[in-house]
């Protein structure tokens, strides 16, 4: 039976075949437990080979406890994490990192999802106060929630900002493959190169089964790590299955070629529905995310057809992912499907 196109996230994508192959062949016989098997070695040195010598990874299930674990490394229940409102830590971790960390999160408005030294100076003037919680760590998303992008330079300026204020530079990097292809980057260059201290480096958006990364550049973050990932549940006994699915990734670049199918199959969208009656795209897409305005009708009609979800209810703004899996084929038949819908108003 065929299935209508899904738009609704990349997460909804299927396994990537290579990746696929790379669990069959990792499912054979015993291994050692725990990351001590030659696969989670492996995999663990390939990423540092990617990302520099001063990168210590770590295998975890979720891209929520990624990002949590990470931060809770490098923080204490009294600090604050400085993240963009419109952040997955924020929005769509149902307050986990709070929970988890103990510590608050110090949200700021952005028009673009992106952080900027100017932005997050005012979240600095109770520095040394004991009645208030203490900024230690700069949580940033790349590519954005909002679909944007960070330049390098950009990066960059937090990274030393962050430094120059006591604090870290955390790296949502749940599609870190799309910011790197979207920007002509490598892997290193996107991220360690910065002068980020910590890394979610994502997977199961660009291609595996399950599996992230927590990456950190500081030796001291790294040297109590195992302790926090096992108190949270996220240490993985068959740990050989998530690094299989690393090093299929990173085999002759996958990770990029998932990644920019996905942002090509985004601009492809965006250009077959620009100048459609009724529909009004927010902007042009960066990476695998169009944001286009619909009338409410219009969006109810197509959600009726096809899985993608509302953004913003109030202005009828909704979000369109590609992924690794996106065809030209389905995007032809969903612009064209979303152009009709429009048109009848």
């Amino acid at each position: 039976m065929s299935l209508p196109p899904c738009f609704a996230s990349d997460n909804y994508a299927g396994v990537h075949p290579a990746v696929m192959r790379a669990l069959a062949e990792a499912n054979s016989g015993p291994a050692k437990a725990y990351g001590a098997d030659p696969l989670t070695l492996a995999a663990r040195a390939r990423i540092k080979t990617e990302l520099g010598d001063s990168a210590e990874p770590f295998f975890v299930f979720l891209g929520t406890a990624a990002n949590v674990l990470a931060l809770a490394a490098m923080t204490r229940p009294h600090h604050a994490v400085l993240c963009a409102q419109s952040a997955h830590i924020n929005v769509d971790e149902c307050g986990a990192p709070e929970k988890h960390l103990g510590a608050k999160l110090f949200t700021v408005p952005t028009p673009d999802g992106k952080l900027t030294p100017e932005l997050l100076r005012p979240h600095l003037v109770h520095l040394g106060n004991e009645h208030h919680n203490q900024p230690r760590a700069i949580s940033i998303a790349q590519a954005t929630e909002l679909g944007t992008l960070y330049t390098p330079a950009e990066v960059r300026a937090l990274a030393d900002f962050a430094h120059g204020n006591g604090m870290y530079l955390h790296m949502d990097g749940a599609r870190l493959g799309n910011a790197a292809s979207a920007l002509g980057l490598t892997l290193r260059q996107a991220s360690s190169d910065l002068g980020i201290d910590a890394l979610s480096f994502g997977g199961t958006k660009n291609g595996l089964m399950f599996g992230e990364a927590v990456v950190f550049f500081r030796p001291e973050f790294a040297a109590e790590f195992p302790y926090i990932r096992k108190q949270a549940m996220q240490l993985c006994s068959k740990m050989r299955f998530i690094a299989a699915q690393f090093l299929a990734l990173l085999e002759n670049d996958l990770w990029r070629q998932n990644a920019a199918n996905a942002n090509a199959m985004a601009r492809l969208l965006a250009k077959k529905l620009e100048g459609a009656p009724g529909v009004v795209i927010e902007q042009q897409p960066q990476t695998n995310a169009v944001f286009a305005r619909l009338a409410p009708a219009v969006i109810e009609r197509l959600q009726a057809r096809f899985s993608f979800y509302t953004w913003d209810f109030e202005r009828n703004v909704v979000r369109f992912m590609t992924s690794f899996a996106t065809t030209a084929d389905e995007v032809e038949t969903f612009a064209a499907a979303v152009r009709a819908e429009a048109l009848a108003g």
